[in-house]
Order: structure tokens, then sequence, then C-alpha cells
């Protein structure tokens, strides 16, 4: 492609050379590059690839795109400089694979908790009426027999349209996709417009850390920009949130909740329980009326299925198809029930900060088991924050407490727990708990020590299939080792 059409929408000024340059392909990692490449320079939080343009020329890269001035100006290139590299990293690619997002319908879901749950809801309901749907979020990427894991819940900008160009390739008509602020505010989905977006609800996380956002205001205006890049917003309005976050929006509203005024209430929940099954079901009413059963448990069950029910009927999916694909459900790592014995029941999950345990501690507790065992840890370089409200909320919520190691990455897994701890003398400090350091040994102890009636939650890393312990990530999918164990000690 001649790089005057790459750069098509793109805000730049020509510093140097010519715009009918060809361009092979379009790169941004220094490690990547080959003859006849864009290269494009992005400023990072830990560093600036910029340093690197001299390199990238030798290299054979044909292109250089600039944020800033270089200090010394590679000859024989053609520098191209734009205002923001980023966002021209994501123009670029839409332009380079053809704008396949503008092929296909594209569904947009964004929130602090439910991502992943309404994302493969809304799949399954799109499956279930006939539509070839692909998924990106945090469980990963997967269209037709395609799979494979993601290192970002939203990928980077030319990663994400080579995706939407192998989907629309594969037959994909539709994808839906969790879109995270810091895909919104790193410029990952610029280029996108949304047919639908979702906005599931908004509570306190990735503040303070490094490349995460610098306030709570911050982080809800990033959240709210998707409701100016779709035509319809369907938006939880029972969060308090919700007024503030939609400041500005473009679209068109439908609301869901629990409350009266909205066009798809949740109504007469019921909980389900029988061996190795924990649900809900429960009445929408508002402008339709259906009964709705769902394999997963909770109140926040009943919030994400009606996100994906309102998102069906707005596609104008047929009930009997929303209702199915809802009912045969299956999301990994998300309360996944792991069924090792008929005495006590074990489950996984992916919460890993204050609201979402205290959402899913809150739903379990709900089933009355005879004992409530909760076994966690918290990520290493992460805010500390996070693990004390983790302690506090575990520790008011839990009959006994197993804590161990999540992703230390960089720290002491021990350091770790002493924060965790902090967070329990906060809340119930009498809790009874253990401190096992190894996942692996915690897990087999759990097991060791089930008694009859027990629910024991696993939860942190739900579906992620390793460990990272100072930056060296092994393989450790918690579901095979639950099962491995309890096949090797005989449970029954």
């Amino acid at each position: 492609m001649k790089l005057e059409q790459l750069l098509e929408g793109v805000e730049y000024t020509l510093v140097q050379g010519d715009l009918s340059t060809e361009v092979r392909d379009i790169v941004y990692d220094s490690r990547k590059v080959q003859i006849g490449v864009a290269f494009v320079c992005i400023v990072g939080t830990t560093r600036d690839s910029h340093d690197y343009a001299a390199d990238v020329v030798t290299s054979g890269a044909g292109v250089l795109v600039i944020q800033h001035k270089l200090e010394e100006t590679p000859q024989g290139v053609t520098v191209i400089q734009v205002p923001s590299s980023r966002r021209a990293l994501a123009l670029m690619s839409c332009n380079f694979f053809g704008n396949p997002a503008k092929r296909m319908t594209m569904i947009g879901v964004t929130g602090t908790k439910g991502k992943t749950t309404t994302a493969h809801m809304i799949r399954s309901v799109m499956l279930a009426a006939g539509r070839s749907c692909g998924i990106i979020g945090t469980n990963g990427v997967a269209y037709g027999q395609v799979g494979h894991t993601l290192i970002n819940t939203t990928p980077e900008s030319y990663e994400l349209q080579k995706m939407f160009s192998e989907m629309l390739a594969a037959g994909c008509d539709s994808v839906v996709m969790e879109v995270s602020s810091q895909g919104l505010m790193m410029d990952r989905v610029t280029g996108i417009h949304y047919d639908v977006g979702v906005f599931t609800n908004l509570y306190p996380d990735h503040i303070g850390g490094p490349g995460e956002h610098a306030s709570f205001e911050e982080y809800r205006a990033w959240k709210g920009q998707l409701f100016r890049r779709c035509d319809v917003g369907v938006v939880n309005w029972d969060d308090k949130n919700c007024n503030t976050l939609l400041a500005g929006h473009t679209c068109r509203l439908v609301t869901y909740g629990m409350h009266d005024g909205v066009e798809f209430q949740g109504t007469d929940m019921r909980l389900e329980r029988s061996e190795h099954f924990l649900g809900i079901s429960y009445r929408v009413t508002g402008t339709e009326t259906m009964d709705v059963k769902v394999n997963m448990p909770g109140e926040f069950t009943v919030y994400n299925s009606l996100a994906a029910i309102a998102v069906g009927r707005v596609l104008g999916l047929e009930r009997k198809a929303i209702l199915e694909g809802l009912e045969r459900l299956t999301v990994k790592g998300r309360v996944e029930i792991v069924p090792v014995s008929k005495k006590f029941t074990v489950l996984i999950d992916f919460a890993h900060n204050e609201s979402g345990a205290e959402n899913l501690l809150s739903t379990l507790r709900a089933y009355h088991p005879k004992r409530l065992v909760v076994l966690f840890g918290c990520g290493g370089d992460r805010s500390r924050l996070r693990r004390y409200g983790m302690g506090e909320v575990a520790s008011k919520m839990a009959d006994f407490l197993i804590l161990t190691e999540d992703n230390n990455r960089f720290e002491r897994v021990e350091d770790i727990i002493a924060d965790i701890k902090v967070g329990i003398a906060q809340g119930r400090a009498d809790v009874p708990y253990v401190e096992i350091p190894d996942r692996l040994e915690a897990i087999h102890y759990a097991l060791d020590h089930a008694r009859e009636g027990d629910l024991i939650a696993v939860i942190g890393k739900g579906h992620e299939a390793y460990r990272d312990r100072m930056g060296e990530k092994t393989p450790f999918l918690e579901r095979e080792l639950i099962e491995e164990y309890a096949a090797q000690i005989g449970l029954e």
C-alpha cells in the first residue's frame, strides 16, 4: 500500500521523503522490523521507541512515523510527524487491513465487572441465532475453530485490526469484544465505530498503578468514551455512575436493571442449586416479558444476562434463540464449577479486586453453604489498596481463608500476603486462615481439608493458564490441577 493511502484520515506533516513510498507492513516493535515497513515510534510508560529510530532504519524500515522530533533524523527514509503516534497507528492499521470492522456488526462491552461474562453471553445468543460471531477479551480470541490467549483485554490496534480481518475472512458477520478503559485511553480502538456499546457497572479499579488511570474520575470518563462511538448504548441504569459516565453521549440509549422505569427489568429471581449446578432464574418485564434461566449464580448474572437480552433484541434476534443461548452458556473461569465431589462444591473465578470479590462472595453466601472457604492471593506490582480491599471483604464474608500467591510478578509472595492481612485486620480480624505461599499446595490443602457441605471458591486467576513468578510464566490451569489432584486422592 502506498503511504498516502495508509495515512488516510490521519493528521500528519511530511517531514521528509515521499508519500508515494510503498509500505509492506506496519511495525511498532523494533525487534520485528523488516525491509519496507513503516515503523511507528510509540511513547510508552517505560520506554520511548523514538530512541530506536536510527536502528530500525538500518534494519530496513522505509517510513518513520514520529510523535516528537528526533535528536538526529536519519537520511534516506520518509518521515511523518503526527500529534499522537498511537492514534496514527490505529488509523493506519484500519486502512492497512481494509477497515474490516465496517463490514461486520460490532458490539463493545465496557465496565469494571462482568465484561467477560456479558461478552460471552452476547456471543452465545448470537450463535444460537445462527450468527457467526467472534469474541475478543480477557479470555482470549475465538471464532470458528480458532482460539488463543491474549496479553491485553483489548489488544493493540494493529493486532486488533488484523484479528478483525482474519475473522471477516473466516466468515464472521459480527464481533463482540471487551473494551477496556486503557484500550480507549491508549487509542487501541480508535477508528472503530460500534453498532452497540454495553455498560455493565463501574467501581474503582485500574487507578494509581503504572500505566493506569490517575483518578476514578479519569477512569469513568474514558469508559464513557465508548458511548460517543456507537449507535446504540445498552446501559445498566441501576449503576449510580451511569448518568455521569454517559455525559456527552451521542447514541440512542436502551436501559436495563432491576429497578422500575428501565426497558429490560429483571424481577422474581430464584436461586437454582443441584449437584454440580449453581444458577438462577428470573422474569424479564418492561418492553418485553420472558422467563429466563442461566446456569450461573447470583444477582450479577441477572444484570449480565439482561444486557445480553437487550443487545439481542436491539439486533433483532429471536427471543427463542436468546433464551437458548443463555441457558446453555458456559464461561471459563467465571463462577465455573469444577465437579470433583458430591459432598462439597469447588468453583473457580477471576474475581481479583475488592468489588469483584464482594459480588462473588455475597452471591455464594446466598446459597447457604455450611462453610464458605475462599482461596486467594493478590497480584504483584499492582496497587496495595487492592490487597487491603480483598483481605477486608474476604474476612467479612468467608468462614475460612487460604492465603496464597496470585501472579506475584516481581514482588515477594510473603509481602503481598502481609498486605492482605492488613485488610483482614480491618475487616473481621478473628476469621480463621492459613498461609500457604505456593498456590498448588494451597489447592491441595483445600481439597484435603474439605468438609461436607463446603463451598470452596478458588478466586483470582479463573481462566488464566499460567503462573507468573518473578517475571517467569509457567503453565498453571487451575481447573485441570484441581481435577488431577481430586482423582489422585480418590474424591467421590
